[in-house]
């Protein structure tokens, strides 16, 4: 890891590896729904609005992360890392045997939650170990290496298609892993040096950290707006609307994580040299406008779009990675993720609503366009937050 400039002694370079293979994992099985969705929704005759439906109930499952975070911030990191793991891998196993997108739906609803689990709190127990001025670049790591994960289903896609349930068969590699995770990742030095005196949600509520949840909440809600519908459409629009193969679909996706995969770094650089409040307003801003710009045009457009939107959007993964660490104290920092991420899911079904609701009379590409709107206005929220560079994380 010298070319990130990211200097980690023993313990934090055991600390990043483990953590990376859960977040390898979790973006891997995280990715094959969204991969293979085409063929997922022509095995089961799946209309626009059914896959809308399908990504709301996905985002519920953000609901039971919460809870579980809280158990991460009362008895560890390494526990529930460990758990989410086995949880994710268990569930998109058995995804890979039903036989209806109902069934599909009701295993992916716990698969996400523990996907969010693993990675929040990854997240958190990175940002708590790195070291104080390198933490959005150990953040931005993390992040390439779930970027990792998903190319896996992107190189693997290609040559199974349309045989989609081969991928979530292949998640039980997970489940052997999760024990050593359990067993190799050291507890976090910073969490064990602190005393815990209640619940980690009422502590949030109190008046310093209250505007800030609320803020960062409300922020990611509106960015889920146009982000989650993009995301989890993207394929379904470039093969029904655009009648791309699945090899120019994983042909886009290879460009866009290569571009991805240098702007993680670049982020983390950026947001250690720069601060969080600027890159983090300025990247949402262009977030927006490259989602935008994707749905807007014909193939080159979209192609270009969903390159510019892949390297912008993570870029900014390091930056809110690192902000959101830093806002919140050791006590409540993994509730504080899963909290966000919940926020996220509120937003995500408002917007796969809104699509279900638009598509048919504005097309399925102007029907997610509209969710720039409210992804700009988050993006002006984040003025309200406090720089945090380089400050000593609050206990």
């Amino acid at each position: 890891m010298s070319d990130t400039g990211i200097q980690l002694d023993r313990r934090q370079q055991v600390t990043l590896a483990w953590a990376g293979v859960a977040v390898v994992l979790a973006g891997y099985q995280g990715s094959i729904l969204v991969l293979a969705l085409p063929a997922i929704a022509a095995d089961y005759r799946a209309s626009i609005p059914m896959l809308s439906g399908l990504g709301a109930i996905l985002a519920l499952g953000t609901l039971g992360a919460l809870p579980l975070a809280a158990l991460a911030d009362r008895f560890g990191r390494r526990r529930m890392i460990a758990a989410g793991v086995a949880g994710f891998s268990i569930v998109n196993l058995l995804s890979g045997f039903v036989p209806s997108l109902a069934d599909l739906a009701f295993l992916k609803l716990f698969a996400v939650c523990f996907e969010v689990l693993t990675v929040g709190v990854a997240t958190a127990l990175i940002v708590e170990e790195a070291p104080v001025g390198r933490r959005g670049q150990a953040v931005s790591v993390l992040a390439l290496l779930s970027g990792f994960g998903t190319g896996i289903t992107v190189i693997a896609y290609p040559i199974v298609a349309p045989h989609w349930r081969l991928l979530f068969y292949a998640c039980g590699v997970g489940i052997p892993i999760a024990p050593l995770i359990w067993w190799l990742l050291p507890e976090g030095h910073t969490w064990q040096a602190v005393r815990f005196t209640g619940s980690a949600i009422r502590l949030l509520w109190e008046p310093r950290w209250r505007r800030r949840i609320i803020v960062l909440a409300a922020m990611f809600a509106l960015l889920a707006v146009l982000l989650e519908p993009a995301g989890l459409l993207y394929t379904f629009y470039a093969s029904a609307i655009l009648n791309w193969t699945p090899t120019e679909i994983s042909l886009l996706v290879v460009v866009s994580g290569v571009f991805g995969a240098v702007s993680y770094l670049a982020g983390g650089y950026l947001t250690d040299r720069f601060g969080r409040r600027g890159p983090a307003i300025a990247l949402t801003v262009a977030t927006a406008a490259a989602t935008s710009l994707s749905f807007a045009t014909a193939s080159i457009g979209f192609f270009i779009g969903n390159v510019l939107w892949s390297a912008v959007a993570s870029a900014a993964t390091p930056v809110f990675g690192a902000w959101s660490g830093e806002l919140f104290p050791t006590r409540a920092r993994a509730t504080a993720e899963a909290a966000i991420a919940l926020a996220g899911a509120l937003g995500s079904i408002a917007g796969l609503a809104l699509v279900a609701l638009l598509a048919a009379p504005a097309g399925l590409g102007g029907a997610i366009q509209l969710g720039g709107v409210a992804a700009i206005a988050g993006a002006l929220l984040l003025f309200l937050l406090p720089e945090t560079k380089d400050q000593p994380l609050p206990e």
